[in-house]
């Protein structure tokens, strides 16, 4: 048994695989975005995920201001992306320079070739800690043309290849 910590606790999640996604959103406070592994589902009924953000993160502002953000999961060999997004050095302008980006319903930006998006409006923020637990309510989906799905994992990008379906 571990004595549970800050280190420890992030060692641990170290170990805990998850998919990669970028998280933008757009509207009166501003077109930012942010990488994120942070996500999941919370029920189908009515369509509905989760997303945590750091409230240091300079996104938060405006994901709370414009109420809208969408999750574009990122496909295998869109790494830089996920890079660029994660990195603090980069302007927001300088984020969205990479991909290509078009809108779904909420008007938030969808990175083209991403496996799927996941368009959503707000609909409650709890705090705990340092972050923020935003719930999007799900009004569109875009699959994209890519199959392979990228993983974080070990502190680490790893390939995750859809299986040959009959």
């Amino acid at each position: 048994m571990t004595l549970v910590n800050r280190e420890t606790y992030r060692e641990a999640m170290a170990r805990f695989g998850a998919a990669v996604s970028i998280v933008t959103t757009d509207g009166a406070g501003g077109r930012f975005g942010f990488t994120a592994s942070a996500v999941t589902s919370v029920t189908d009924d009515p369509p509905t995920l989760l997303v945590c953000v750091n409230r240091r993160n300079d996104s938060h502002p405006a994901l709370m201001g414009n109420k809208v953000f969408c999750i574009s999961t990122l496909a295998a060999g869109q790494e830089d992306i996920s890079g660029v997004f994660g990195g603090k050095e980069a302007t927001q302008k300088a984020r969205f320079a990479v991909g290509a980006w078009h809108t779904l319903e909420t008007g938030a930006p969808v990175l083209a070739g991403a496996v799927v998006s996941f368009d959503c409006r707000v609909v409650q923020i709890t705090e705990i800690g340092t972050h923020s637990v935003v719930f999007g309510e799900v009004v569109a989906i875009e699959h994209g043309s890519a199959h392979d799905g990228l993983v974080y994992f070990g502190r680490a990008y790893h390939t995750l290849r859809r299986p040959t379906l009959p």
